[in-house]
This record gives structure tokens, C-alpha cells and sequence, in this order.
């Protein structure tokens, strides 16, 4: 019979509610509802007294009958709809507005309307995945047999059955197995992030007191009562909801928490809402645009009390104060309040929705990236957040893990250390693979090994060799699989503990099966079976694992093995001289992961009197992980050494290729890792984090303050070439008293590496860059001790690798290769902070350009609020007129092809420097946009006043005035967009040019008889369009008006271009004259340190 198994990407019931799985820190969220858990096997009756919460999961936020109002309240509760919706009320009062309601409901309607259909769509699949999850099956024992009910009707105490390919619908105690030795074996990299396999004894349960719901994945506490005894329940006897069960015919479980309640909905916490540097900027700028608009609101209103008082009392006989007006100062009033709606267009109703459209845009273009489709596993890119594309240009600091992230988590057993002999040689030097076949049949043919020595050394009965790879086939939680005669899959732990148990296999001591008391293994092919007495479990506190058995002899022995930092501490004081030897050999593994061998015989009495403690503090009810911790380290004591292994986590395709490419674009990067030091330092010469033309390599660590300050301190003196290798393991460092020193030490070197950090360290180095540089931070991870790191960082990037995808679900990016993070930063980030900046600068710079025109006629109409332009090109001008050509700039623009992108890393640095957008190019924009204004104005103003038609007509009327006005606005503002776009494709040029001809058309349709017979209140200037633009004046005004705008920007581009040309237009020009040039970076990196490099490549 087959183990039953919970593997890996089989869980994932429904993104929506599982977006984010924290790791069980003290940070996470839980509810704590309930002090205990009372639980009574199928007593539906007892347990509904508890009013436990049901299996029914709802993760929609609307119905049919709430979406409405409850849509509308939440984007209502945004300071710009709540704005626009003010100066709605305000137009529906005569006296203050001269705009007719609409001007102002159609843009905010389509803003509205927009949002609620993404809102829609969004909780639709919420609703769509609660209903594929709640209507599930399962069988469910009622009334002594079992029937199928939905997983929404399941409740805590029933007894569930599930089957082979099935997912686990709640969190449940398991009962029973189909499995002959009642095991249940099950990977849990959806739960905790690593593919980690627990054991789990079956038990028959009646009723269960444990603990209140929570997040906490590797940790469960409870009492079973059966017969009047009791009995521990620990996370062994669980298996979580969201999990399939595979290869096993049915198991039987008991429900403990249902629903809301379950481990996985516990974690599924929200993270901190993360926005950008542009989204703090505009919110700023916006804040000061109204306060702009108050202003102008307040000169006009000021002008129209003067006038009124001056001016306006002599007309009062023909033209009077329209009631409630009875003087100078109410009319100003209400004059104020008329100016702020007509200018209102000054603050951007459509920016937040039309920012969101191209964010979306951005996003599609990084899922559909076949550049960054990884072939091997099947996985795309995925942009999981559409708030932080243009982030991705700005990034300084890179925070990365090392297993599974630049490495491939994929073990390999490469050199070991018996009694003081090291074996194992490099594959440079030794070409020739150990052939197993013809000394064991049962080797692994995938296994790979070089040292033939060692193989002589177990085939002539070295004692030393021999225990060596006994303990490794012995102290393991790995389960095997025998599929056919010889034919052995084994099922891990961790990867590392499969290259250990793989590696003992092929030296002739195979791991065959166990059951809940035994351990059968081939010994040089002889069939030994070994009691197993107890395991004393790996944990992270322990960093070592133990098992005691009992030989078929009958002696009892104790093999551990662990991390050398507390192994070695353990070990005889007979074994100095040995320790020695072993130690040297740990500290010249060349990177790789070590552990340490040990064992220590037991006499009887030893074992009788450990036993009975041992026994005594697993039953125990409270403090039961802290007594079983004594009583383990009371057994491991006094061991004697065996040796050690060495395993290789080989990187990944590309990894120092891109870290190369990612420092040349001036990011730094920093390794979190929790491997030794050694171990680290040799990563970081793999990956070219160190380089040999690094002065100094210098380590900063001690036991103490002290020594960490001093160790700082003395470091200060440093050059840009060094690197920091190392932060004290006891995190001196980070304390609150020596941030500063830390921070400043770490960011004048080139590259830093942080061993032996917690994940919550993790976090702490993320928020100190944060807090002291003030850089735009990425972290990326593959694994749940990532995941305080992911969250904590700027933009978190998760790699779906070997360590589940926990990490995946918590980060807003995610791939499958840490090689397609220098694409993700240089290509597609470098695109979206520029296209975000040209938008924003262009978007500014057409609602001052058409806005302030209206500031101007206030002078020249006695400020009594009437309006250049007719309503219904207020109306369209933003939803219509200009709204596709900058989404499509905003969308589509490119400066530089992508491969030059990767090509010329240093064109990143205007985003990590803020160039592109920031208050003075703003303010720039809004200066050409005034500039633009008083052309537009001034200049048909200047002209129309004396003009005449053909027949002598004068043409210094007000809709000739409108229509010239508005018509040279809309050409301007065309031509400014295609000046700026640098990437044409087929959607530029129908939107700009669209925009262009639906302008006249609209035009000449509101101008025209059809219309005024419909409406004949609503159209009063007939053919007044047609008309105007049939006189050569008008034309040759908006020609002049053009020229005036365009010519400026035109000469002050190329002069730019000329005398200080940016390395974009530099690049650009060699592609056009060039396109196959071989780029000049790529040759200097490898022959020339960074710092001449630099110099080179900006007067490239």
C-alpha cells in the first residue's frame, strides 16, 4: 500500500482567500475567540452547543442587492470622487453654476462605472471559487453511515472519509488509514514552504480538548480522552485543510476546526496596503492643485467684487443682480464657488482611474512574457499586485535568500568526512563517475560520486566507513516507496535529507521501509531489521535530530546528526584531537552545506531510566515541547564522532549573470541567509556578489555589543571595494543603539551577505535600509521563512520553486528562476516607471493647457464665470478628445528596444535617482500647460478682435472665438503627444489621430440642423462651427497658435539632444544607425573593474 501524501501545488483551492499565508510569527493575525477547543466524535448535538463556526467560506465582498450601495460607499470614500461629487451639488444650484450638471456627472460617472466593473469582475470569481469550495463533496458519517454532504454543511466532530485524489475539506485529527502500519505520510509545502514530510500514526478518538484557532502551521496542542485515559495531540496526528490526499485508498479523520476557523483562513491575514513613491508624490501634487485652484478661485472672485462695485453698479438698470444677489460681496461669493466648478478640470478626475488602466496594462505585458516563461516547470511570470509596476524601475536594494532562490534546492551528497579522512573530489579534476551497479543493485543510477576511495573503503569493511553511512540509512524521517523489485523512490523530508539517505544507498546500506516500530535496510546486501525506539525530532531551536534503536543483537544506540555550531559541543571530551581534524575539513567545504555524525551506545538501564522520562513528558499537557527539549538533551550527550557530510545546492541558470547585470545598473545586493558564514562566503564568490578585485573581505560579528561595535567601527575606514560578509549571529547589530553604524558600515560596500539570520532578522535588515536610505527595496524568496522579508520590502518577489508556494502567495511578483528578476527590474520596470512619468508629465500639462484659458477670459468677461469653450466640449474633452492617446503612451512607449534595456544596465539609474518625475518636472509641466493657456488664448483674442469675414462680417464673436480656441487646443495638445511618444504602434496612431478626427466630427454634429430640430434648447449656435472654420483667418490663427506652442519645445529638445544628450538617447541613436552594434557593456564588464566601467559606459 502506498503512503497517503499532501503534495506540493495541489492546494490551491481559491487564490482569492489564500492571496496572502503568513508563518506563524508573533506578528500574525489570529483570532482568539475561545480559550479551548471541546470536540466529541460525531455528537453533532453536543458540539452545536459551542457554536463552532460551519465549513462555509465566503470571501466576496458584495451580493446582488448590496454591490451597489456598499461599491458606492467605498469609492466615495476616496477624496477625489467625494470632491467631484461636491461640485455636482454645487451645479445644480442656478445662482452658482454657468454648466449645465452634466459637465461634471459624465466624467464622474465613467470614473465610477469604471471602478465598479473591475470591483464586479474581481468578487465575481470570489463568489465563482467559495462556490466550486463550498459545494465539494465529502462523506460524512451520520447515523452510522456514511453520506455525501457539501463542504459548506460539514461541522466540527463529524467524521469525514476521504479517498485517494481528494482535498482535505477541514482540519482534521487523523483516525485511521488503509495503510498496513497505520501511517499517513504527507508534504506540506502548501502550509509551511518547504517539502517537508511528517509521519502520522493513526489513533482511534472519541473526544478532544485542544486549543482555540489559530495560525500556527507547525504547532498544535490538545488532549484525545478515550476510556478514561488520555493521550497528547501534537501537529503529527493533524492534517490541514487545503491538501490532497494522493496514493492512498481512504483515510478517516475527525474535524477539529472548520472553516474561518482552519489554519490555512487563520493565516490568510491581510498584508499592509504597499504604495508607490509616484502615488505618495501625486497624491502631494494634488493636494497642491487644489489649493491652486482655491487660489485662482479667490483672484477671480476678488476681480468680480471689483467689477461688480465698480463697473457693474452702472448697469444695474438693464442688467441686474439675479436673486438672492443683493451686493458687491455676495456676488463675489457666489462667483467663488462658480469659478471652482468651471476650473475644476484643473484637478484630474480621470487620473487615479486611468493611472489603474495602465498599471493594469503593465501587468498583462509581464504575465505574457515568454522571455520569462520557464519551460522546465511550466510557469509564467505573474504580476500579482497592479499597484507597484513602475516601483520596479526605481529599486536600489535587492534582498535575497539563498536556498532555492540563487540556488536550486536541489541536493546533491558531494564530499563527506570519516574518522579524520576526507573523501570526495572535485568533478574538474575526476571526470570518471563511480559505476555502483556491479557492488550494489539497488544503487541509484542518477547518483553521482568521484572519489572512488571511499567506495574501497566500505567494500574492504572499514568499521568507521561502514557506521558512517549505517547512521545516515538510520536517522532520517524519510518514507520509501518501492514500486517494483529494487525499484526505491524515497519521499523526503528535505532535500538534503534525501541526498543523505540516496547517498547511504548507494554505498551499500539501503533504506528499505518502516513501519511505526522498525526500520528494515539492505547492509551490504543483507536484510537488516532494527527496532526503532524512539525519534528525537529536527527542529530549528535543536538544529539536530536523533533516533535511538535496537540492532537485531540487541544493542541499543543513539545516532544524531546535525549542525557542527551545536553537534560538535556534545560530543566526548575523548574526541579533541578528531574534532580538530573534522572541523578543518568543515571550514574548507567550499560553500557546501555541512552536518556532523555522531552516535553514543546505551546500556539498558540508560535507556529504561530515559524512557520512562521521555514517556513522562510526551503525556504531558502543559510546557510539553519545553520537557521533551530537557529530556532530548539529556540523552545527547557524550557522543562520539563519526565524520561529516558535505552537500552541494547547486545555483541556478544565470545567477551570476544577472547579479553581474543588476550591480552594473547600480542596484545593490543583499544575501539573508542562515547558512554559516563559510558557507555563504563561497556562495557569494559562486554567484560574482565577491570578486577577487575586491580589496577586502571583512567579517563583522562577536558575541557581545562590544565587540560588534568595535568590529563596526574599525571597519569605518573602508572603501567602496570591500564587502560586508557577515552580521553577528546574536543580531548585536541590529539593535536600536547601532543602526546607524551598522547601516553605514553595510551600504559603503559593494555587496553584503547576512548569515546566520531568523527570518524576523530578515525583516529587520529590510527595514532599516528602509528607514535609513530611504530606497526603494526589493526582497525575494522562495520559501516561508521568506516571508516577513517579502512583506516587509517595497515590492516582494516569490520564486516557485522547490519550497512551495507559500512565498509565491504572499509576494506581489512571482516566477520560477532568479535569472528573470534582472528583466523584471531592467526591462519591464525601466518601461513602466517611464511610461508612468510621460504619462503623468503629459496628462498635467493638457488639463493646465485647457483649464487656464478660462482663468484668462475671466479678465475680459467681468469675472462672471462664463466659459471659454461650450459644455459639451468641457464634457469631452477629458473622456473623449485626449483620454486614448496618453493611455496608449502610457501603455505602449518605449525609449529603447528591451534587449538594449539588458544591454546598457546603467539606463536604469534615472528611475533610481527620480528623474523622470518628480516636483520639478511637474512643475515644469504645469509651466508649459500655462504657457500653452495664454498662446490659445492671447493669441485668437489678439487676432479675432479685428478680423473680418470675406463679406466684411466681423468675426470677434464669442463662438468663433469658442470654436478657434478649442480647435487650436485639441491640435496642440495632438501634436505634444505624438512629440512625445517614442514608440509608435498601430494603437498610437488610431488614438491620436482618432481622437483628432472624432473631434471635428462631434463638432459639426453638435453644430448642425439635425440636432437643433431635436433640441432645439440645448443646440442654439447652428452651423456656427462649420462656418467659422470655413475663414482662412481662423486656420492661419490656429497655424500661429500651433507654431507658437510647439516650436519652443521642439527647439529646446533639440539643443537638448545636442549639448547634454541622456545615455537613452545615445543607445537609441546607435540602434537606428546600427541595430546589430554589439553592445560596449557587455564587453567592459568582464575586463574592467565597475568603477573605470561607469566612466566608459555613460560616454558611450
Amino acid at each position: 500500500m502506498v503512503p497517503c501524501t499532501l503534495c506540493d501545488r495541489c492546494c490551491l483551492i481559491s487564490l482569492y482567500f489564500w492571496h496572502f499565508i503568513a508563518n506563524a510569527s508573533p506578528y500574525a493575525f489570529c483570532f482568539l475567540a475561545e480559550e479551548e477547543r471541546r470536540v466529541r466524535a460525531n455528537d453533532r448535538e453536543y458540539n452545536e452547543k459551542f457554536q463552532y463556526a460551519s465549513n462555509c467560506i465566503m470571501t466576496s465582498k458584495y451580493n446582488i442587492i448590496t454591490f451597489l450601495p456598499v461599491n458606492l460607499f467605498e469609492q466615495f470614500q476616496e477624496v477625489a470622487n467625494t470632491y467631484f461629487l461636491f461640485l455636482l451639488i454645487l451645479q445644480l444650484i442656478p445662482q452658482i453654476s454657468s454648466l449645465s450638471w452634466f459637465t461634471t456627472i459624465v466624467p464622474l460617472a465613467l470614473v465610477l462605472s469604471i471602478t465598479a466593473v473591475k470591483d464586479a469582475t474581481d468578487d465575481y470569481f470570489r463568489h465563482k471559487s467559495d462556490n466550486q469550495v463550498n459545494n465539494r463533496q465529502s462523506q460524512v458519517l451520520i447515523r452510522g453511515s456514511l453520506q455525501n454532504e457539501k463542504w459548506m454543511n460539514v461541522r466540527v466532530g463529524d467524521i469525514i472519509k476521504l479517498e485517494n485524489k481528494q482535498f482535505v475539506a477541514a482540519d482534521l485529527l487523523l483516525l485511521s488509514s488503509t495503510e498496513p502500519h497505520g501511517l499517513c505520510y504527507i508534504e506540506t509545502a502548501e502550509l509551511d514552504g518547504s517539502e517537508n514530510t511528517h509521519t502520522h500514526p493513526t489513533s482511534d478518538r472519541l473526544s478532544v480538548v485542544c486549543e482555540p484557532p489559530n495560525n500556527k502551521l507547525d504547532r498544535f496542542c490538545g488532549t484525545l480522552y478515550w476510556r478514561d485515559k488520555k493521550y497528547p495531540l501534537t501537529n503529527q496526528n493533524m492534517l490541514l485543510r487545503g491538501c490532497v490526499l494522493r496514493n492512498t485508498e481512504a483515510c478517516y479523520g475527525l474535524v477539529i476546526f472548520a472553516g474561518p476557523d482552519t489554519k490555512l483562513m487563520q493565516n490568510s491575514g491581510r498584508t499592509k496596503f504597499k504604495r508607490t513613491s509616484i502615488d505618495r508624490l501625486m497624491n502631494t501634487l494634488v493636494l497642491w492643485i487644489f489649493g491652486f485652484l482655491v487660489c485662482m478661485g479667490v483672484i477671480l472672485a476678488v476681480g468680480n467684487a471689483v467689477w461688480e462695485r465698480e463697473v457693474g453698479s452702472r448697469f444695474q438698470s438693464y442688467l441686474p443682480w439675479d436673486p438672492p444677489v443683493d451686493n458687491f460681496l455676495f456676488s463675489a461669493f457666489l462667483s467663488f464657488w462658480s469659478y471652482v466648478i468651471i476650473l475644476n478640470t484643473v484637478v484630474p478626475i480621470s487620473l487615479y482611474v486611468s493611472v489603474e488602466v495602465i498599471r493594469l496594462g503593465h501587468s498583462y505585458f509581464i504575465n505574457w512574457d515568454q522571455k520569462m516563461f520557464c519551460s522546465q516547470c511550466n510557469t509564467a511570470a505573474e504580476a500579482r499586485t497592479t499597484t507597484l509596476n513602475e516601483e520596479l524601475g526605481q529599486v536600489e536594494y535587492i534582498f535575497s535568500d539563498k536556498t532555492g532562490t540563487l540556488t536550486q534546492n536541489i541536493m546533491s551528497f558531494n564530499k563527506c568526512s570519516i574518522n579524520g579522512q576526507p573523501y570526495g573530489k572535485c568533478i574538474r579534476t575526476c571526470i570518471t563517475r563511480i559505476d555502483f551497479s556491479p557492488f550494489n543493485p539497488l544503487a541509484d543510477p542518477d547518483f553521482c560520486f568521484y572519489d572512488d576511495k571511499l567506495l574501497e573503503s566500505v567494500k574492504v569493511g572499514d568499521a568507521h566507513s561502514q557506521e558512517f553511512f549505517r547512521l545516515l540509512s538510520l536517522c532520517h524521517t524519510v518514507m520509501s516507496e518501492e514500486k517494483s523489485e529494487g525499484e526505491l523512490v524515497y519521499k523526503a523530508q528535505s532535500p538534503d535529507e534525501g541526498a543523505l539517505v540516496t547517498a547511504a544507498r548507494n554505498f551499500g546500506f539501503v533504506f528499505r521501509s518502516r513501519t511505526p516500530g522498525t526500520i528494515t535496510t539492505t547492509e551490504m546486501g543483507r536484510t537488516v531489521t532494527y527496532s526503532l525506539l524512539a525519534i528525537l525530532d529536527f527542529n530549528n531551536i535543536r538544529k539536530r535530530m536523533s533516533v535511538i534503536v535496537r540492532s537485531p543483537e540487541g544493542r541499543i544506540r543513539l545516532y544524531c546528526k546535525g549542525a557542527d555550531t551545536v553537534l560538535l559541543e556534545r560530543l566526548h571530551h575523548c574526541n579533541q584531537e578528531l574534532t580538530a581534524v573534522t572541523s578543518d575539513h568543515l571550514n574548507v567545504s567550499d560553500g557546501l552545506r555541512t552536518l556532523a555524525l555522531a552516535y553514543r551506545d546505551l546500556s539498558e538501564d540508560e535507556w529504561e531510566s530515559w524512557s520512562e522520562s521521555h514517556s513522562v513528558a510526551d503525556k504531558a499537557t502543559d510546557c510539553r515541547e519545553d520537557r521533551l527539549a530537557a529530556v532530548y538533551e539529556q540523552i545527547e550527550q557524550d557522543m562520539m564522532l563519526l565524520g561529516a557530510t558535505a552537500i552541494e545546492d547547486k545555483l541556478q541558470e544565470g545567477v551570476p549573470e544577472t547579479i553581474a547585470v543588476l550591480s552594473l545598473a547600480n542596484i545593490k545586493i543583499w544575501v539573508l541567509t542562515g547558512d554559516k558564514q563559510e558557507t555563504a562566503v563561497n556562495i557569494g564568490y559562486s554567484c560574482k556578489m565577491l570578486t577577487d578585485d575586491m580589496t577586502e573581505v571583512f567579517i563583522i560579528g562577536g558575541h557581545t555589543v562590544q565587540s560588534v561595535r568595535w568590529n563596526e567601527r574599525s571597519s569605518s575606514f573602508i572603501s567602496e571595494n570591500r564587502s560586508l560578509s557577515r552580521v553577528s549571529r546574536q543580531a548585536h547589530a541590529l539593535e536600536a543603539d547601532m543602526e546607524s553604524e551598522f547601516v553605514s558600515t553595510a551600504c559603503a560596500c559593494k555587496a553584503v551577505i547576512c548569515c546566520r539570520v531568523t527570518p524576523l532578522q530578515k525583516a529587520q535588515v529590510v527595514e532599516l535600509i528602509k528607514k535609513h536610505k530611504k530606497a526603494v527595496t526589493l526582497a525575494i524568496g522562495d520559501g516561508a521563512n521568506d516571508i516577513s522579508m517579502i512583506k516587509s520590502a517595497h515590492i516582494g518577489v516569490g520564486i516557485s520553486g522547490q519550497e512551495g508556494i507559500q512565498a509565491v502567495l504572499a509576494s506581489d511578483y512571482s516566477f520560477s528562476q532568479f535569472r528573470f528578476l534582472q528583466r523584471l527590474l531592467l526591462v519591464h520596470g525601466r518601461w513602466s516607471y517611464l511610461r508612468m512619468c510621460r504619462f503623468l508629465c503629459y496628462f498635467f500639462y493638457k488639463n493646465f493647457a485647457f483649464t487656464m484659458v478660462h482663468f484668462w477670459f475671466g479678465f475680459f468677461c467681468g469675472f462672471s464665470a462664463q466659459t471659454v469653450y461650450d459644455q459639451y466640449f468641457i464634457t469631452l474633452y477629458n473622456i473623449v478628445y485626449t483620454s486614448l492617446p496618453v493611455l496608449a503612451m502610457g501603455i505602449f512607449d518605449q525609449d529603447v528596444p528591451d534587449q538594449r534595456s539588458l544591454e546598457y544596465p546603467k539606463l536604469y539609474e534615472p528611475g533610481q535617482l527620480n528623474l523622470l518625475f518628480n516636483k520639478r518636472e511637474f512643475f515644469i509641466c504645469i509651466a508649459q500647460g500655462i504657457y500653452s493657456s495664454v498662446v490659445l488664448f492671447f493669441v485668437p483674442y489678439a487676432i479675432l478682435s479685428d478680423a473680418t469675414q470675406s463679406t466684411g462680417v466681423p468675426l470677434a464673436d464669442y463662438q468663433t472665438f469658442a470654436v478657434t480656441t478649442a480647435t487650436a487646443l485639441v491640435i496642440v495638445v495632438s501634436v505634444q503627444i505624438a512629440l512625445d511618444t517614442g514608440f509608435w504602434t498601430v494603437f498610437n496612431h488610431v488614438f491620436v489621430w482618432g481622437s483628432l478626427a472624432s473631434y471635428f466630427t462631434i463638432m459639426f454634429a453638435l453644430n448642425s440642423q439635425i440636432l437643433f430640430r431635436i433640441f432645439p434648447n440645448q443646440f442654439h449656435f447652428v452651423g456656427s462651427a462649420q462656418s467659422t472654420l470655413l475663414q482662412p483667418v481662423v486656420w492661419l490663427t490656429i497655424a500661429l497658435a500651433t507654431a507658437i506652442c510647439i516650436v519652443p519645445v521642439l527647439a529646446f529638445r533639440f539643443l537638448k539632444l545636442d549639448l547634454k544628450p541622456q545615455l537613452s538617447d545615445t543607445v537609441r541613436k546607435h540602434t537606428k544607425t546600427s541595430p546589430t552594434l554589439i553592445c560596449p557593456s557587455l564587453l567592459l564588464r568582464h575586463v574592467l573593474p565597475s568603477s573605470q566601467y561607469v566612466g566608459l559606459e555613460v560616454n558611450d
